[in-house]
């Protein structure tokens, strides 16, 4: 469903109806950065029902922090196109905030606006922003929720779990043989995984917040936790780096890069570097090892999702990606669902979610 802004703007002028407004309020919120403490919300403004196909006045999406919601970006849209709001019918695909942060309430604007009519997707999980139905019904405008709500919540599905949890939403990337291990017996471990891995990898790295390791994985190989091109230039969006442990981190670790995108979490508990990361907004953390850290956070609960890459290698002894979970037979072991499969190279990527963490 992905569309880039070239496609939307190409759009026509009408929808047939609220559905396929909807529809194109999703296709926008996903031009918005994975990345940041605010979700990726799409809207669409239709002039008054007069039947048939509806006339589209203004549209627009949330392009991360500090910058105008959807909802003021369409209203603006219409406001340079020189059309008339009264009576207009807003299609969002979050209900519009009721709050003041970095940017005022949208339930404002909307309601200054003139707007008559207010569809969205998914009610807003965040305590701070919610109340907007509410606001906007106690101004006679009339309100409807939960169109096209499993297709809207997926744009805000890591988001809405990390606002609900009151911690960042949590993934956790294995690369491994096919029998489970990440380094050979001998401590190599580059590469056990393909180029066409590595670079699906760091595509993933662009679209979190932050990237945490432990100690031990930081002095033994010095990563330098970059998300990079195919080509080994940085992409422009670098998470914060994160190292977990009690252990010092070097000056001269690479991870340490500029001053504003390291730290070092001297605890070996998963909750607390988990609110510390949400003090700082941190929405989305993607953990990445080693095996003791990656232990620790499926022992405590705090994985929402698995990033697997197996590589057709066999070494029979070595490390493994997961020490012992304290598992005794096989009713005890936790299960996740498949959500996606895809062969990168020689290798298989295999993505999972917790099933607590599904809408």
């Amino acid at each position: 469903m992905k569309l880039d802004t070239a496609t939307i703007v190409a759009t026509t002028d009408t929808v047939d109806g609220v559905s396929a407004a909807m529809r194109r309020a999703i296709e926008l919120a996903y031009l918005g950065p994975e990345f940041g403490p605010n979700p990726r919300v799409g809207c669409v403004i239709l002039a008054p029902d007069e039947g048939g196909p509806r006339r589209v006045l203004g549209q627009g999406y949330h392009r991360g922090a500090g910058t105008a919601h959807a909802e003021v970006d369409a209203l603006r849209d219409a406001w340079d196109r020189g059309a008339s709001l009264l009576g207009a019918t807003a299609i969002v695909t979050l209900e519009p905030c009721s709050h003041t942060g970095r940017t005022g309430p949208c339930t404002e604007a909307l309601a200054a606006a003139g707007v008559g009519e207010v569809i969205y997707a998914v009610d807003d999980p965040n305590p701070a922003a919610a109340g907007g139905a509410t606001y906007l019904r106690d101004r006679g405008i009339r309100v409807r929720s939960g169109l096209s709500f499993s297709e809207a919540y997926e744009v805000v599905r890591i988001w809405a779990t990390s606002v609900r949890l009151g911690r960042p939403y949590v993934t956790l990337k294995l690369a491994t043989t096919l029998d489970g291990k990440i380094a050979a017996e001998d401590g190599t471990s580059q590469w056990i995984t393909s180029v066409d891995s590595r670079v699906h990898a760091h595509r993933n790295r662009a679209k979190v917040d932050a990237i945490l390791v432990g100690t031990g994985t930081v002095l033994a190989d010095d990563p330098t936790l970059t998300a990079r091109d195919a080509l080994g230039a940085n992409l422009p969006h670098q998470p914060l780096r994160v190292a977990l442990g009690r252990r010092p981190v070097p000056a001269a670790a690479r991870m340490r890069g500029g001053v504003d995108e390291f730290l070092h979490l001297a605890t070996h508990r998963p909750d607390e570097a988990l609110q510390a990361l949400n003090e700082r907004e941190i929405r989305h953390v993607l953990v990445e090892g080693g095996a003791g850290v990656a232990t620790a956070f499926l022992k405590a609960g705090l994985v929402d999702e698995l990033h697997t890459y197996l590589a057709p290698v066999l070494l029979g002894n070595g490390k493994s990606a997961v020490e012992s979970l304290d598992i005794s037979t096989l009713a005890e072991a936790r299960r996740w669902q498949t959500t996606e499969v895809r062969q990168l190279g020689h290798d298989t990527f295999i993505r999972a979610i917790a099933p607590d963490q599904l809408p």
